[in-house]
């Protein structure tokens, strides 16, 4: 019996722009014009966003440019690098450290009260694994560069913490109540609360009632 699932995917592709069929993590046209033009619009935010002191006013109304589904308790030092920005949505209360770099080719989902460390890198793109796969090309017919990618969402749930040079990988889904270690690459998703280290990260222990900073005597 055929399986008709591969073509009824296909299908509804042809319909799609490339825009949804990016965020729906379906083999989509970078370099088309809408794509390229928010790229280059987001670049100019979070160069303007950069170049400000972080007690500036004008922060406030830049970082709802970068990522216009933040709400105002986002706090984002800088500086921040974005591919899109439109497509990461935020819990509340969510802090970035110095340098962050999330490529949002594919949703990124942020829970509340998530603190992220300097360097942190939230990476949804993927490219082929075959040399000839990854080349741009000159589409006749558009008259314009082609360049095939996709990508693989991110999701982090509330109430984590992220040290500094953390890297999470495309396709990841991080649970309620994680802490990773500095320096840690995320590969796989992490469905069980507790305190994660290492390239790639892997489950040190879980979190107890004697991690409490009011446990800690030295602390005060």
């Amino acid at each position: 019996m055929l399986n008709y699932s591969h073509f009824k995917s296909f299908a509804i592709n042809i319909y799609m722009n490339e825009k949804q069929k990016m965020k729906a993590g379906k083999i989509y046209d970078s370099l088309v014009p809408e794509l390229a033009s928010r790229r280059r619009e987001a670049q100019a935010f979070c160069l303007a966003y950069n170049a400000l002191p972080e007690s500036h006013p004008k922060r406030a109304r830049l970082i709802k440019k970068i990522f216009p589904k933040a709400p105002d308790s986002l706090f984002v030092r800088g500086p921040i690098f974005v591919d899109y920005g439109d497509n990461v949505t935020f819990g509340e209360h969510v802090f970035f450290n110095f340098h962050a770099v999330l490529l949002d080719v594919c949703p990124i989902t942020i829970g509340n009260n998530v603190f992220f460390g300097p360097n942190i890198s939230l990476l949804t793109p993927m490219h082929a694994l075959i040399a000839a796969e990854r080349q741009p090309y000159f589409d006749v017919e558009k008259g314009y560069l082609t360049d095939r990618e996709y990508g693989k969402p991110i999701f982090i749930g509330n109430d984590c913490w992220f040290g500094g040079n953390v890297t999470i990988l495309p396709g990841v889904t991080i649970v309620d109540n994680v802490v990773i270690g500095a320096g840690s690459v995320v590969t796989r998703s992490i469905l069980t609360s507790g305190i994660y280290a290492g390239n790639p990260a892997r489950k040190i222990r879980d979190i107890i009632a004697e991690d409490s900073i009011y446990m800690n005597k030295d602390l005060w």
